[in-house]
């Protein structure tokens, strides 16, 4: 089994519901255990500012899928509610990012792992801390030095448990 770590976030029609239903989605991933679920964050958007803010989360799962499986996975999940992948950054029905895969270093057109940009995003941040906060980022080190580089950015906890 390896523990992988599963960003979800959405800003399109109700984004807390659609959160909160994704996270019960997950725990149906095949061959997985959902293990921790961070609280829900309000952030501003990164890239198109001109659309609303987003609900983040951060989900533990424990499975014997490997990454390209779990991505899969993930993706068909999105598209069950109803997401398309046709502009970088736009808003969003869903968005379910695979941020690492045990101490999988991957670096291909399917696959990037860690997740390129999880250092520099206090979204993905702040909700991974909560869960596990002295989670190392391959490569990268330890998560709590990047979060605490990321002051700059707007982030609300809205509740203390998904």
């Amino acid at each position: 089994m390896t523990r992988a770590y599963i960003a979800l976030g959405a800003n399109l029609g109700d984004p807390v519901a659609t959160v909160r239903a994704a996270i019960e989605a997950l725990r149906d991933l095949p061959h997985s255990q959902l293990l921790a679920v961070s609280s829900l964050y309000r952030t501003a958007p990164v890239g198109l500012r001109n659309q609303p803010d987003f609900i983040n989360a951060v989900i533990s799962v424990e499975t014997q899928l490997d990454a390209r499986e779990l991505l899969d996975e993930l993706f068909v999940i999105e598209a069950r509610f109803g997401r398309h992948r046709s502009v970088p950054n736009a808003p969003r029905t869903l968005d379910l990012d695979l941020l690492l895969h045990g101490e999988t270093v991957s670096h291909d057109l399917q696959l990037t792992l860690p997740h390129p940009r999880m250092h520099e995003r206090a979204f993905v941040l702040a909700p991974l801390v909560e869960i596990a906060p002295d989670i190392t980022i391959p490569g990268r080190g330890l998560i709590q030095i990047w979060l605490a580089r990321c002051t700059d950015q707007q982030i609300e906890v809205l509740s203390v448990t998904a």
